[in-house]
């Protein structure tokens, strides 16, 4: 399993590859208590090239959320393959987590929720 993470302005974005299961799950949930600024801020992981997750990693997933949301954010999963979508799916866990099919997606869903009335807004014309 690889981890990466970056930061935007109320978002945590870690990135996972490879393969999450009982050996690596542990791991997981270290890195991402380590690299959220804050509990209030949404985390959105990019699962487009995790190619395994078992019951151990989805329970990572879960108590994530389930932290997120006591602090008034989300848990974001964008770019999910099949056989993850399906054991997501099968679980429910879909109801506790954003699904989106892209990074940009789950950011613009974040930047809304944020502001939501910054979107759809026009920008005032500029000064001749």
């Amino acid at each position: 399993m690889h981890l990466a993470s970056s930061h935007l302005p109320g978002i945590t974005l870690v990135t996972i590859a490879g393969e999450v299961d009982a050996a690596s799950s542990g791991h997981l949930e270290t890195y991402l208590d380590r690299v959220r600024r804050g509990l209030d801020e949404h985390l959105i992981i990019d699962v487009s090239r995790l190619a395994f997750l078992d019951s151990s990693g989805l329970s990572v997933l879960l108590a994530a959320a389930t932290l997120a949301r006591a602090h008034g954010a989300d848990v974001h999963l964008a770019g999910l393959r099949p056989s993850v979508a399906r054991l997501l799916q099968i679980t429910g866990t879909v109801e506790l987590v954003r699904i989106h099919g892209h990074v940009r997606q789950a950011v613009a869903a974040v930047q809304a929720r944020r502001d939501p009335a910054a979107f759809g807004r026009a920008e005032p014309p500029e000064a001749v």
